[in-house]
């Protein structure tokens, strides 16, 4: 997927089952650098074709950008992410996972990469979240700039969080 174009969606789901985790591991630039099995069968991609490539490998199009800036910026103050992502496999097929998304540090505290836990939600949960994400989206893409679209994006983001009176991870922790 790395040295092609990325399939088109197929609208079939990759099967992750309920008592699977995905791991994975990045280099503080973003490139994995580990994936266990279950990462590695859910997206279609073997170790070879995942290893030193961007985590973003996997985005699928029907993700908010707005959501992936809470993230970065959610980690990038040494606060954990956690959150629902619809990612893309190598084949079309799509996956949702609910993350956790860490820091990794050395002994001497220096960032030496990213941590990511996922498990499969539950369908009422996904079911929840995908009219947000889909909102965002359709903002996003409203703009013919690309960094127009992101800010306002995050800008509709921020102000359907301020209208449920919480933070994004108290809101995804409340589907």
């Amino acid at each position: 997927m790395a040295t092609s174009k990325r399939p088109d969606p197929t609208g079939r789901e990759s099967p992750l089952r309920d008592d699977e985790f995905i791991v994975t591991k990045t280099d503080p630039t973003g490139r994995i650098t580990y994936a266990n099995e279950v990462f590695l069968r859910v997206s279609h991609l073997s170790l070879r074709e995942a290893l030193g490539e961007p985590h973003s490998l996997i985005r699928h199009p029907a993700m908010p950008r707005s959501v992936f800036r809470l993230m970065w910026e959610t980690i990038g103050r040494d606060g954990e992410f956690f959150g629902y992502v619809c990612n893309l496999a190598s084949n079309g097929d799509h996956y949702w996972v609910f993350a956790h998304v860490t820091l990794s540090r050395d002994g001497a505290g220096r960032l030496v990469g990213y941590h990511s836990n996922r498990r499969k939600p539950d369908a009422a949960q996904v079911a929840r979240i995908e009219p947000v994400y889909r909102r965002l989206v359709e903002e996003e893409r409203r703009h013919a700039d690309h960094r127009a679209g992101l800010e306002a994006g995050s800008r509709l983001f921020a102000q359907m969080m301020r209208e449920r009176g919480v933070p994004y991870d108290a809101f995804a922790f409340s589907l």
